[in-house]
């Protein structure tokens, strides 16, 4: 206390030289760590599975419906309303794969048909076809309406298998999103 030493507490200890100026302590300096290369390797006894997940064999193709977003009819006139739907099947797999497409509704019950409305896919209601590697197929479709309404046309249910496999069953492929339709009188 000779006014010629001041003693500070706190977090750190930083030696004053001169009173009234900023004081700072030493900065650290942190060496970067070393950046190392990372080395991939696969023992040569391991095996790969062949056999692909359920997983996988849900997503081998991938389909879309291509339609109008909405569709004007005169119903009285015409009692049925046709309109053209395009089913774009792509092969995700670099296989050939077994694909069926059945259009006919799973179920009857009066709840399937609130959200199914009541529409008729017509023509033929199930196609068996082979799509090769990266493959991308079109299914020319048409959905018949007997009176105005918002439709699902996402009803169509696709199996698949890889061409190769001798399983007796294929497996039912991921449903896209519902495939909203708009069904107006003119």
């Amino acid at each position: 206390e000779d006014s010629k030493q001041l003693i500070l507490e706190g977090q750190h200890h930083v030696i004053l030289r001169t009173i009234g100026k900023e004081a700072f302590s030493y900065p650290q300096k942190q060496e970067p760590p070393e950046m190392e290369l990372l080395k991939f390797f696969r023992p040569e006894n391991t095996t790969v599975s062949s056999r692909p997940s359920a997983e996988q064999l849900s997503n081998l193709i991938k389909m879309s419906l291509h339609y109008p977003e909405s569709f004007n009819h005169p119903f009285h006139q015409k009692s049925l309303c046709l309109v053209p739907v395009t089913l774009l099947l792509s092969n995700c797999s670099k296989a050939d794969v077994d694909v069926i497409v059945d259009l006919r509704h799973k179920t009857t019950s009066p709840e399937a048909l609130e959200i199914h409305g009541s529409f008729t896919w017509l023509g033929q209601t199930q196609y068996k076809l082979q799509l090769k590697s990266q493959e991308i197929h079109s299914l020319q479709l048409k959905a018949c309406f007997v009176h105005t309404g918002v439709y699902n046309l996402g009803t169509p249910r696709v199996f698949a298998k890889l061409s190769d496999q001798v399983i007796v069953f294929e497996t039912s492929q991921q449903n896209s999103m519902p495939a909203l339709i708009i069904i107006t009188n003119v």
